[in-house]
């Protein structure tokens, strides 16, 4: 039970339905605090117990001072837990082992549950071995499930033994759009000592972008398994209070730019200004403007910016998206009178207390991509041919072939040379989230078909959204056969290529690469584009809008300029450019308009947590404890409890650590240790091999 130093408990009625909240407009110095420091105040309120929290700290967070550097450590107790697949896995595999050291004490192990609500989503598994076809989705999916059979036992295992935790299983979407789009509640409700609490949706997550739920209001940033772990067990998180960066916006896009584009030009003023550990929260006129498919993209890529979170606080569009995904109209409600009350409510007209102030005038942004090496390196589209022109030379080597590469792909006589896009995938929950540049995508797509343009045959294209409802939306718009016929067709519901997942070039393509030394690309509607982060065989990786990535595919180089340069010839011998077949705000709107609906997130999430037809035919061990087996390389039951006592012994100092690497900038866990597959010759697949796999 909080002490409630400050009084703070009360009663607001919704809808005929009483609430307790812990109202922070009685502690001093909160009304002018920014919204992400008010929702951390509630926190401590609402967890105050004299020790760890007291009303000391709730006092310094109150009256902090933005000009102050970080020095004042808080507990900050995230309302619920979200993990992906990739590691969220050895938190389940932590939690069955308590159990395990619990039997092994005389205990009960199914005491052993998470006390904080936690969902996995399944996203990180599935790879693009098969493109360019009608079942390439049902392809890709068989191999998935083939290929991680073991690992999803157990999290279905995990699935009925645990309370408090769900699993979303493959083939369903990715873990942030997931979020967004049903997960997040932005209010919490629960009963706690018989009373029904109303608080604000806070969360960590196993994953970097975890900050895609800022968009919606919510609080929240990826932190490491051990952190996650503690979260589960309903351990608070340890932290500075930070700084906070005010960034003002003002004014509206201007016709032709998408969320892309915004989201690139605020990566490279975010970089530029320095935002690491920092938490960046955007205000101002402009904030009304910003659609929150659009706020989405932008806290998505807070990783990139290097903050802890890019929070936009709640308003009239928050809700607007609550009930387009088909919230509950009595949630919607407590929602908009919770952040009212709680002072959580947008108002353009208040600037808050920031440590540092950026400004963005909407109508500066142009056109862009990002690229080749790392997101904040923002080029206008009008200028990337000449960016590759001028960077494409420290690519090459003396091995490099210059002239281009005859092949044949598909039975056609081609070639390929340095500058051409190899791989075109519409990936991520950056954008595959946004309906606006995915219509746009499509809407291009059409106009291209339409008048004879082609993607060219040395192109990888693939279509991997982070929910079944875009592919709803593009089948009611009747504009999945355009996708499919410029070789977008759904390769899975995942994170697919963003992540590295790309699946090998055509044997053809990816041999005239390595053998000459070819310095080729990717375009991708990602948020990462870290060498050898995408594909082993690429060199370039640039990050671009939906619209912007089916252009590439259709140009087939990096090497062309969109203004000047045509896509081809229309079925006249007319040349076409991008400008001919670039759908207009009105067509976009339109489309968006008539095939989009809240029925459609109804639908597609009723059943959310309950799979296909593999994920239910998986032979899966039931009971309170895991069924282990010894012989596994990929599910193991980790030693830590063995021969543990029933009252450890005390913590004791580490002495003699060594520091095990230094690095320079702009080295990033993808450098250490990419993701995707694991070379033969490294040591963990020579362990792998030794092991039959």
């Amino acid at each position: 039970m909080a002490i409630n130093s400050f009084k703070s408990q009360r009663q607001i009625r919704v809808n005929e339905t009483d609430f307790e909240i812990f109202d922070i407009s009685g502690v001093e110095g909160a009304a002018s605090l920014p919204f992400s420091l008010k929702v951390l105040l509630e926190n401590l309120l609402r967890t105050e117990d004299g020790a760890n929290i007291t009303a000391e700290h709730i006092r310094a967070l109150a009256q902090w001072d933005p000009s102050a550097e970080p020095d004042t450590e808080i507990q900050f107790t995230p309302a619920r837990v979200i993990m992906q697949d990739f590691t969220g896995v050895p938190c389940i595999v932590d939690l069955a082992t308590m159990r395990e050291a619990i039997v092994d004490l005389g205990g009960d192990a199914s005491k052993v549950n998470p006390l904080a609500p936690a969902e996995l989503v399944i996203d990180h598994s599935v790879i693009a071995d098969v493109f360019g076809t009608r079942d390439s989705f049902e392809q890709n999916t068989d191999i998935e499930y083939e290929r991680n059979r073991e690992r999803y036992r157990f999290l279905r295992w995990g699935q009925g033994a645990f309370d408090e935790f769900k699993v979303v299983p493959p083939g369903t979407g990715i873990v942030h759009q997931v979020n967004i789009e049903f997960l997040a509640r932005v209010v919490m409700t629960r009963v706690v000592d018989g009373t029904l609490r109303a608080y604000p949706d806070t969360v960590v997550g196993t994953d970097s972008h975890t900050t895609m739920v800022n968009g919606l209001g919510v609080l929240g940033w990826g932190v490491g398994g051990i952190e996650a772990e503690a979260a589960l067990l309903g351990q608070p998180v340890s932290m500075l209070i930070p700084r906070v960066v005010g960034f003002k916006l003002t004014g509206q896009l201007p016709v032709g730019t998408t969320a892309t584009d915004m989201a690139l030009t605020i990566t490279e003023m975010l970089r530029k200004h320095g935002v690491v550990g920092k938490f960046v929260e955007f205000y101002g006129p402009g904030v009304v403007s910003v659609p929150m498919a659009n706020r989405a993209t932008i806290g998505n890529m807070s990783p990139e910016y290097g903050s802890t979170c890019a929070i936009f606080p709640i308003d009239e569009e928050t809700l607007k998206y609550l009930r387009l995904t088909g919230r509950d109209e009595n949630q919607v409600d407590l929602v908009e009178e919770y952040a009212k009350v709680q002072g959580l409510w947008h108002d353009p007209s208040l600037t808050p207390r920031f440590s540092e102030h950026i400004e963005l005038d909407l109508a500066s942004v142009v056109p862009s991509i990002a690229g080749p090496k790392r997101p904040q390196d923002r080029i206008a589209l009008s200028a990337s041919k000449s960016a590759l022109e001028k960077i494409l030379p420290s690519y090459l080597s003396e091995k490099s072939a210059l002239a281009p590469v005859d092949i044949h792909v598909k039975n056609e006589a081609t070639t390929v040379k340095n500058g051409d896009v190899v791989i075109a995938s519409i990936t991520s929950c950056t954008n595959t989230s946004n309906p606006s540049v995915m219509i746009g995508a499509a809407l291009l797509a059409k106009k291209a078909v339409e008048k004879g343009l082609t993607s060219k045959p040395w192109v990888k294209t693939t279509l991997a959204p982070g929910s079944k409802v875009v592919t709803d939306y593009y089948d009611r718009a009747d504009l999945t056969k355009y996708m499919e016929a410029l070789g977008f067709n759904l390769v899975g519901y995942g994170c697919v290529t963003c992540i590295g997942n790309s699946g090998p070039l055509p044997v053809e393509i990816s041999k005239a690469v390595n053998e000459h030394d070819l310095a080729v690309t990717a375009v991708l509607s990602g948020n990462r584009n870290f060498e050898g982060r995408i594909s082993p065989d690429v060199k370039m990786n640039y990050l671009a809008s939906p619209p912007l990535v089916v252009a590439y595919a259709i140009a087939g180089t990096m090497n062309h300029d969109f203004e000047k340069d045509s896509l081809g010839n229309d079925k006249e011998g007319n040349p076409v450019f991008l400008k001919d077949i670039w759908p207009t705000e009105a067509e976009v709107s339109a489309v968006v308009e008539s095939s989009i609906s809240s029925e459609m997130f109804t639908k597609d999430y009723a059943s959310v947590f309950d799979g296909d037809h593999r994920w239910k035919s998986l032979d899966t061990p039931t009971g309170n404890t895991f069924e282990w087996d010894s012989e596994s390389t990929y599910v193991r039951k980790p030693p830590y409890f063995d021969g543990m006592p029933a009252n450890p012994a005390p913590v004791q100092d580490i002495s003699g650590a060594r520091v095990m690497a230094i690095l320079g900038d702009s080295v990033t866990t993808d450098h250490i240790s990419p993701a995707g597959n694991i070379k033969a010759d490294s040591p963990a697949g020579a362990y792998l091999s030794a092991h039959g796999v």
